[in-house]
C-alpha cells in the first residue's frame, strides 16, 4: 500500500532499485560480475584505485581485488600516470568498451521495456525527475 508521504515511497523505491542491482538483475548478460562496478566508475574518466574505492564506496583493498579481476579479464589497463609517474591511472581496453557498451543495451532494454506502456512525455518526465533527483543526492 502506498505510503501517503512522497518522501517514503522515493525511499522504498530506492532500496528496491538497490537491491535488484545487487542481485544483478540489471547486469544480466552483460558483465554480471564485480569487474562491471569497475567499468562503470571509469566510463566517465581514467581514475587510480583510490579514484575506484571512492566511486564505488568501498575500501582500498576491495578495491584493488575488484580491478584486478578487470584487469585479468582484459577489460582495464594499467598506464603510468602523465602527471606523476608514481601513480598509476586504469583506462578501459577494449573490451571494456564492448562490455560497457552490451551492458548499456542491456539495461536499457530492461528499461525500455518497464516504460513501454508509459507514453512518450510520461518517460521524458520521468527522465527529467529522475536526473533531476539523482543530481541533488
Amino acid at each position: 500500500m502506498p505510503s501517503a508521504d512522497p518522501v517514503a515511497e522515493v525511499e522504498a523505491a530506492m532500496i528496491a532499485v538497490r537491491r535488484r542491482q545487487t542481485r544483478r538483475v540489471f547486469a544480466g548478460e552483460a558483465g554480471g560480475d564485480a569487474s562491471q562496478q569497475v567499468l562503470d566508475a571509469l566510463e566517465a574518466a581514467p581514475l587510480g584505485v583510490n579514484g575506484i574505492a571512492e566511486a564505488l564506496g568501498v575500501d582500498q583493498p576491495r578495491a584493488s581485488k575488484l580491478v584486478a579481476a578487470a584487469v585479468a579479464a582484459g577489460l582495464v589497463r594499467r598506464e603510468a600516470d602523465q602527471r606523476d609517474g608514481r601513480r598509476t591511472v586504469l583506462l578501459l581496453t577494449d573490451a571494456g568498451h564492448a562490455r560497457l557498451a552490451e551492458a548499456h543495451a542491456y539495461r536499457q532494454a530492461r528499461f525500455a521495456a518497464a516504460m513501454e506502456t508509459w507514453s512518450a512525455e510520461e518517460r521524458k518526465t520521468f527522465a527529467d525527475l529522475l536526473t533531476r533527483f539523482v543530481s541533488a543526492l
